[in-house]
């Protein structure tokens, strides 16, 4: 770590931990914020009578948003620093969130979209502060360690998120599915706009939360750190190399690969998968808890990297076994049937846990300057989570592949991460003493 991050953390009079527990409520919000995405999907498709190709739309404009946003978002950093950008990012999700009370009142699927659209943008601001900022606040050893301890805010909150939010907007759904089909076109005028209503006082919420937790965010005592070579200066032993440009730094691109493809499959995996039961002849009553069982499995991934790394599980380690284990269940999702498929889909969560904490460090180390821009195309990366899903609805509508067989497409996916985690890290990575 260089002396530049020592003097910053030891002015403050106070270890990182305090700064790891203001990351970590942030990583709280993006949870709660990110996986009621799950929800949204069959609540949608109900309220504003959608087929299942155009309600993935949902995790089409969240997700868009980071490959459109990610870049502008690290000018913006290079203005406020880390800590106003966080606020900035904060008061965008507000206003994304506070967009959900005229999409509701008219039932207006473009405005329910521009709305998650505009919370994707504060996201990616936040996203991108952030993601570098829990990195370089220590060793980079150690990152994927409070990385996961991120993760376990991050997704506690996604699975606290399909249960609350379910149990508002999705409560008897099964029954009103089946009352809509004998009604007329008044009744379900009513019916439906009575759904779309119960969205309002919960986005409410979430914008009056967001916005106080900006308020939070300014008055806080979080310090800013730079990375490693950041400001042009270098250690005996750093390992940056200040390069012409970030096209010069393959290992990033390599990162930035498997971080588009790893969202996607976690987007699949967690917010789909209520779909996917579905789609199988499962209830929505049933499967609109499908997504916590998804993130409790990332859950216990955590638990297991906060306990492993680095002390008895490299970053690389991790990284190599997640990719095998998504590979083994998503071939075992596809192969079986019913509930059992639908558990190995829920099992990816496990696998997809530490690919993110792993992937992090192993992709920004060395950047030295263009730490935030590197920070800003792996952001980028994040708009997997709107292509590849859509690549799944597709291929799922299509009647001789089924949602089933569409799940061939992870296995491609992790065999990439798996490349990334043997050899694709140290392309272009600096040697020693150069």
């Amino acid at each position: 770590m260089s002396t530049t991050i020592h003097a910053q953390i030891a002015a403050t009079k106070k270890s990182s931990t305090s700064p790891i527990l203001i990351i970590g409520t942030l990583f709280f919000i993006f949870g709660f914020v990110t996986w009621v995405n799950s929800t949204l999907i069959p609540y949608l498709q109900i309220a504003c009578e959608l087929s299942t190709a155009d309600a993935v739309l949902v995790t089409f404009a969240f997700y868009i948003s980071y490959a459109v946003m990610a870049f502008p978002s690290s000018w913006v950093l290079k203005v406020t620093g880390f800590k106003k950008g966080m606020m900035l990012g904060l008061l965008v999700m507000a206003i994304g969130a506070l967009i959900f009370i005229p999409a509701a009142k008219t039932r207006n699927y473009a405005l329910f979209l521009t709305g998650l659209f505009v919370i994707g943008t504060g996201l990616a601001l936040l996203q991108t502060a952030s993601n570098p900022y829990i990195t370089i606040l220590g060793p980079i050893e150690s990152a994927a360690k409070r990385i996961s301890v991120m993760g376990i805010c991050n997704k506690s909150a996604g699975a606290i998120a399909p249960l609350i939010m379910g149990a508002i907007m999705l409560k008897d759904s099964a029954a009103l599915i089946e009352r809509l089909k004998t009604m007329d076109a008044t009744q379900k005028t009513i019916e439906l706009d009575a759904m779309a209503s119960r969205v309002i006082v919960p986005y409410i919420i979430i914008a009056l939360v967001l916005a106080a937790l900006a308020v939070f965010i300014y008055f806080s005592s979080l310090p800013e750190v730079k990375a490693e070579g950041e400001d042009n200066t270098k250690d005996a032993a750093s390992t940056v190399v200040n390069r012409a440009n970030i096209f010069q730094y393959p290992y990033l691109w390599f990162g930035f690969i498997s971080l588009f493809l790893y969202v996607g499959v976690e987007v699949i995996s967690g917010d789909l998968i209520q779909v996917y039961g579905k789609s199988i002849g499962i209830s929505l009553d049933i499967a609109k808890h499908f997504t916590t069982y998804t993130l409790s499995g990332m859950l216990v991934g955590y638990i297991i990297g906060i306990l492993a790394i680095p002390k008895y599980l490299s970053q690389i380690t991790a990284l190599k076994a997640s990719a095998i284990i998504g590979i083994v269940f998503s071939i075992c999702a596809i192969f079986t049937s019913g509930y059992t498929s639908v558990l190995f889909i829920a099992l990816l969560g496990l696998a997809n846990a530490l690919v993110w904490p792993a992937l992090w460090p192993l992709a920004i180390t060395g950047l030295g300057k263009y730490t935030k821009q590197g920070a800003a195309l792996l952001i980028v990366g994040i708009a997997g989570g709107a292509v590849l899903p859509k690549i799944w609805a597709a291929l799922g509508a299509n009647e001789s592949i089924g949602f089933q067989k569409a799940f061939w497409i992870l296995v491609p996916c992790y065999l990439f991460i798996l490349y990334f985690a043997f050899a694709g890290h140290k392309v272009g990575l600096a040697k020693k003493g150069e």
